[in-house]
């Protein structure tokens, strides 16, 4: 169980981290944060580095559908105490004689074919 809540942890922070990333990075209309800092970013060169943000964020994007694989194939704890509860609660509560008091419905006869004919009787 301490596994797979460090694995939702990592899983979390990989999320944020890539949206992050995402909204860092300068679209094709120039919009988003990433153009905010002005035309150039001098931390990566004139070229502003998209090639790297492009590269980390597929590297990311790997990484997210890997996990969400891995998360989804990894058994997840059973134990619940509002499961359990809930579990308890229906085993204690007794059928209702109402239930049980109920008759059932009688088969419905069918009527043979030779009774049935395409005219009605006349009198």
């Amino acid at each position: 169980m301490f596994l797979y809540n460090l694995l939702i942890f990592a899983f979390v922070l990989l999320c944020a981290f890539m949206i992050l990333l995402i909204l860092m990075q300068k679209g094709k209309s120039s919009l988003g944060f990433g153009s905010m800092g002005g035309g150039t970013q001098l931390l990566f060169g004139g070229s502003g580095g998209q090639d790297l943000f492009q590269k980390v964020t597929w590297a990311l994007g790997a990484l997210f559908i890997g996990g969400s694989l891995l998360l989804a194939v990894i058994k997840r704890p059973t134990s619940s105490k509002v499961i359990g509860s809930i579990a308890r609660q229906q085993a204690q509560t007794p059928p209702s004689p109402m239930a049980e008091s109920i008759p059932a419905a009688p088969a419905t006869a069918e009527v043979p074919a030779e009774t049935q004919s395409a005219e009605p009787a006349q009198a």
